[in-house]
């Protein structure tokens, strides 16, 4: 496992969910949720530096099957365009489900979605991440795939 603090980002249409882990990549934790358009360039430097993020972990809501959609296209560009501000490495990984399985968690401890929204957005972030991390610990690999500085994957 590799040693440093990840930002878990999930992206939507209205809102970015953030979460971060410890160094030592152990237990991802919920720190905010963002509206979509305040979610650029400055609030990212601004986390990277207050959390000491070695790298940024951006959840890649593939369809079921495992094909692109609409929200897909939208979580690439968004990946390109932080892997552009940030001097840290970005990494698209798989999130099919986190929000539904954020949504019943939330509903577990007996809180509605309506209402809760930025919670299930930052939940969302926390499964995102946690996920990577557990997916690296267990493949002894870093998990999804890495977004260079020009936007490629």
């Amino acid at each position: 496992m590799r040693p440093g603090v990840r930002l878990g980002v999930d992206v939507g249409k209205a809102r970015v969910g953030i979460a971060v882990c410890d160094r030592d990549g152990l237990l991802a934790t919920p720190v905010a949720t963002l509206r979509r358009e305040d979610a650029d360039e400055r609030a990212f430097r601004i986390l990277v530096e207050e959390h000491g993020v070695t790298e940024i972990v951006i959840g890649l809501p593939l369809s079921l099957s495992g094909g692109d959609t609409a929200s897909t296209t939208d979580a690439r560009d968004f990946a390109r365009a932080v892997a552009g501000w940030i001097g840290v490495p970005v990494r698209l990984v798989d999130e099919r489900l986190s929000t539904v399985s954020a949504q019943r968690a939330l509903h577990a401890v007996g809180r509605r979605t309506k209402g809760s929204r930025a919670v299930i957005d930052q939940v969302a972030a926390v499964i995102i991440l946690q996920n990577a991390l557990d997916h690296e610990r267990s493949a002894g690999r870093p998990p999804g795939a890495l977004v260079d500085r020009q936007g490629e994957e």
